[in-house]
């Protein structure tokens, strides 16, 4: 039996509220159980220099967790002068999840900025900030065809993300802190609703793992982001 009492394949319960803040062009409120991020996109009517004059657009990410968002108060990093390597990386992985979405083309010179701030850490910030970041870009992309800037719809997929690991000799889904902190591997999988894989990360922490214990992490990830993908439909109307 797993701390929470879940079953192996049991997702934590998932919440998407969506116009969580008024002046962003999408946002979105996630929480993966316990764990809760503040997502917005933003639109600029620009885009990087290496871009400049391409005739295509960029989306990248920014990730950040807020003082108290643990069980004890960490050091905001402006205060410290520079992020985190986990922090880039985390909103590195964010960016690259989302771009594997988006045909640049079509969404014309123009930059969208996905801004993940983590309220409470409870396991799976990155997956939630992933997973939210597309209800997000949808809605801004929704508002920019709403007002006829762009004429073709440049997402091309819906991507989710979830973590799943070997806790207790088990493969689990959907870990949560206790199980993250204690588990012998740990992976995150980013999925597509078409059933291709963008990106996936799996690592062993306390002990090695076979291939069927991997391919039965994946089989896991894709129950799970099965059930995200769904909620991303009724969160954004369709």
């Amino acid at each position: 039996m797993r701390p929470s009492g879940r079953t192996p394949d049991q997702m934590r319960p998932i919440a998407i509220e969506t116009g969580f803040t008024v002046h962003a062009e999408g946002s979105v409120l996630i929480s993966f159980g316990d764990t809760k991020v503040l997502v917005t996109a933003s639109v600029e009517e620009r885009v990087p220099p290496f871009l400049r004059g391409k005739g295509q657009g960029w989306v990248t990410a920014e990730y950040g967790m807020l003082p108290r968002a643990t069980h004890t108060r960490g050091s905001r990093e402006a205060a410290k002068g520079k992020q985190s390597g986990r922090t880039q990386e985390i909103q590195r992985l964010i960016g690259r999840s989302l771009r594997a979405v988006v045909d640049m083309t079509k969404l014309g010179e123009r930059q969208i900025t996905i801004d993940c701030d983590v309220i409470q850490a409870d396991g799976g910030t990155r997956t939630a900030s992933i997973s939210g970041g597309w209800v997000a870009l949808r809605l801004a992309v929704d508002k920019l065809m709403a007002a006829g800037l762009i004429t073709e719809d440049p997402i091309t997929a819906q991507v989710g993300a979830v973590s799943c690991g070997i806790y207790e000799g088990t493969p689990v889904l959907d870990l949560d802190y206790i199980e993250d902190s204690n588990a012998h591997a740990d992976a995150n999988f980013v999925l597509l609703d078409n059933g291709n894989i963008a990106e996936a990360q799996a690592t062993a922490e306390g002990a090695t793992y076979d291939e069927e214990a991997l391919l039965r992490l994946l089989r896991l990830a894709r129950i799970g982001c099965n059930q995200i993908f769904a909620e991303q439909r009724k969160a954004v109307g369709r």
